[in-house]
């Protein structure tokens, strides 16, 4: 593994290791460091912020196990609720950090891709498409958090097809004429 790579991984483990017993936004980069005894000048050469740092950790645990593209939309759907499932308490601490390059945001930019591809066969010649596409990320990504948060009670494949089935009951809407 290139020397980045190795980097980038102490840094996420140091980071996970503090967010078991602190919430996220009581962490500094300066404590990520600490912990790893690394230098705050090697942390921004790999990361903008400590929410660049959760995203990667997302992004790697996730993208990098399932390749999402190879697919359907119903087991990515099914796949990410298991994830979370199984890494919930990193997640919920993960979550309750909102704003400007905070999971919660990352989060919605990588539902869209996959919400966009499922409504394109029913909106495709839309002119509205995008808020379609918009308004049911914001749906998928608010129940996904708010599950998460309450501590993933509904089995991951049938949390799954609820949200899947929402998907699809709104696509057979048929939008009237103005």
């Amino acid at each position: 593994m290139a020397e980045s790579g190795v980097t980038k991984k102490v840094l996420a483990y140091a980071l996970k290791n503090l967010m078991e017993t602190r919430p996220l936004n009581k962490i500094t980069v300066g404590d990520i460091c600490e912990a790893c005894d690394m230098n705050r000048k090697s942390f921004y050469y790999h990361f903008q912020d400590k929410y660049d740092l959760v995203n990667w950790i997302f992004y790697t645990e996730f993208f990098d196990e399932f390749q999402v593209e190879r697919t359907s939309s119903a087991d990515a759907l099914v796949r990410l609720c298991e994830f979370f499932e199984k890494n919930r308490e990193f997640y919920r601490n993960a979550l309750k950090q909102q704003g400007q390059n905070s999971f919660y945001e990352y989060l919605g930019e990588v539902i869209t891709p996959v919400i966009s591809s499922r409504l394109s066969p029913f909106f495709s010649r839309d002119p509205y498409r995008e808020f379609y596409t918009d308004l049911l990320m914001h749906t998928y990504r608010d129940a996904i958090v708010r599950w998460v948060m309450e501590g993933c009670k509904i089995p991951p494949k049938t949390f799954a097809r609820l949200l899947y089935n929402a998907a699809n009951v709104m696509s057979k809407l048929k939008p009237s004429n103005e």
